[in-house]
């Protein structure tokens, strides 16, 4: 059974670029997902203070924002499936509006109906960003966070950041859940950036991923003289990996997520389709 996965789509302050919508596009094709496009429409509350209305006009300019957000976001829509009938993709389309600083709650509520996200990360702006944030820690659903930049390796060839945690525990079960059969998977642990429960916990992992059939190694590797996040990323990118899979920390603070650094840094900046579990 194919799975279904959700493809928020960012429409304001400006619609998601094309190269974004195209790229997780392309990897959906590529890893055999069915896509259901959510167009995520701004919902500004009315305001009634007459003082508004005389100097600025606000109700007129809300009005304008919506429209624009809810034409960014057909204009979105209808890319999505054509680039779907190109790549051979089923696609659905749906819409939600919600309030701005709401839309990635709405965007994760929407989430835990479908099998995971595909989440296009623009090389610009916050909005991607924060959308991202709030699927990976608010769906309860595995999360792909796909680059703009997207250079398509094989999706069978992964890397795994592993610490032996809870999260790293359920990114490995999530990967092999939604990929299936992999010709490689090389487990991670990154020295010298936090204390680790023991030596051979990539071993543990490998030998236990070896029994399932599954082809793994462990590796060490040191931490680079940059974020975990980048030096992760390089190794995944410089071992033919298609795919980095990885738990993703943080905790909420007044609606404000306090971030792990390996997670931070990567949100900060995807170089290749990273998969998030929480």
């Amino acid at each position: 059974m194919k799975k279904t996965a959700l493809l928020p789509l960012v429409t304001y302050p400006e619609p998601l670029p094309g190269e974004a919508l195209a790229a997780s596009v392309e990897f959906a094709s590529k890893a055999g997902f069915d896509l259901y496009a959510l167009s995520l429409e701004a919902d500004f509350p009315d305001v009634a203070n007459a003082l508004s209305r005389l100097l600025l006009d606000v109700p007129e300019m809300i009005r304008r924002a919506e429209a624009q957000s809810r034409i960014g976001g057909e204009a979105l829509l209808k890319a999505v499936a054509s680039l779907a009938v190109q790549h051979g993709v089923e696609s659905e389309a749906g819409r939600r509006r919600s309030a701005q600083e709401l839309a990635g709650d709405a965007a994760a509520e929407e989430a835990r109906y479908f099998d995971l996200s595909v989440v296009p990360m623009p090389k610009v702006g916050e909005q991607g960003r924060a959308i991202a944030e709030a699927i990976v820690f608010g769906s309860g659903r595995p999360t792909i966070l796909v680059p703009e930049a997207l250079v398509v390796r094989g999706l069978r060839r992964a890397v795994v950041a592993w610490d032996g945690s809870r999260v790293a525990a359920r990114a490995v079960n999530d990967m092999l859940s939604l990929f299936g059969e992999m010709d490689q998977v090389t487990i991670v642990s990154v020295l010298n950036e936090k204390p680790l429960p023991a030596d051979d916990l990539g071993d543990r992992l490998a030998a236990h991923l070896i029994k399932r059939g599954v082809p793994a190694r462990a590796l060490a590797v040191e931490l680079e003289d940059q974020p975990i996040g980048a030096t992760l990323q390089d190794f995944a990118i410089q071992d033919g990996a298609g795919l980095l899979a990885m738990g993703a920390y943080g905790h909420s603070r007044l609606r404000e997520f306090v971030l792990g650094g390996a997670t931070r840094t990567i949100l900060e900046d995807v170089r290749l389709p990273v998969l998030m579990s929480h």
